[in-house]
């Protein structure tokens, strides 16, 4: 295929090893997409906080779409330069069904900014960084600012049996998806995903989806891979989306978006 006009990549568990680094290789990789006039965009469902290493790895240039669709960040200035929020009203309503309907969740919120969560949510995994910056309120106080991200854990479902309950709970209010492999609902505000934001940002450029090659690893990826023209997993990818793409690579620890950027540029 010719050189894409654009490269959009999921960083944990896709472009970033389980460490959490951009191996060396990889970072080259990225620099050969745009040193040959490519646009490399990250689009991950990280809060903008947390990508401050990654822009230092990659000279802080280019954008990145972060918290699921939900924010866009220029990583030049690291500053949000575009938002796609769930308003209070929504936020109130969607955490009242889940109570509802699924007992034992408990939540937390990502703001443009900041962090917040109740008591009883366990911080782990995924959002474990959060334990030294995340503010413990209330459930009122939670709900009460619009937000990039709401956040539910449970202790025991399985992931996407939790998604699929939260589909037909809040599916007309939120979207929902998770990407951490344990029970972490992740809902942006409707209609927001990694695709929309994507698409968006793609159409300023005149670039096509046909233009663009995509890489990812789990269900909230799974928009963005449909829409690209052409996409690719990692081996260590989630079933749904192995089974979703056009072409798999290597692994994340084995540099498996590095293999095909080198390949293409």
């Amino acid at each position: 295929m010719t050189c894409p006009r654009l490269i959009a990549t999921d960083l944990d568990g896709t472009a970033l090893r389980t460490d959490g680094t951009i191996s060396s290789r990889t970072a080259a990789a990225f620099a050969r997409v745009e040193k040959s006039g490519g646009t490399l965009v990250f689009v991950t469902g990280r809060p903008p906080r947390w990508m401050h290493s990654v822009a230092g790895t990659v000279g802080h240039c280019g954008l990145a779409i972060c918290a699921n669709g939900a924010l866009v960040y220029d990583l030049h200035t690291e500053r949000i330069v575009e938002s796609h929020l769930i308003a209070p009203d929504v936020l109130e309503e969607c955490v009242a069904r889940l109570r509802r309907d699924v007992p034992g969740l408990t939540f937390s919120v990502e703001y443009e900014g900041d962090f917040a969560h109740e008591a009883a949510y366990a911080l782990g995994g995924w959002d474990s960084r959060e334990v030294s910056c995340g503010r413990e309120v209330g459930t009122a106080a939670l709900t009460s600012l619009p937000c990039a991200k709401l956040l539910a854990a449970h202790p025991a479902m399985d992931p996407d049996e939790l998604v699929r309950v939260a589909l037909e709970v809040v599916g007309d209010i939120v979207t929902p998806t998770h990407s951490s492999g344990r029970a972490l609902l992740e809902m942006s505000a409707y209609g927001v995903t990694k695709a929309t934001a994507l698409a968006t940002l793609a159409e300023e450029r005149g670039i096509k989806p046909a233009e663009v090659v995509a890489f990812g690893d789990m269900p909230n990826d799974l928009p963005m891979l449909s829409w690209a023209g052409t996409s690719y997993a990692v081996a260590n990818a989630h079933p749904d989306v192995l089974a979703a793409v056009d072409h798999v690579t290597a692994a994340n620890n084995d540099d498996g978006v590095a293999v095909v950027l080198e390949d293409l540029f």
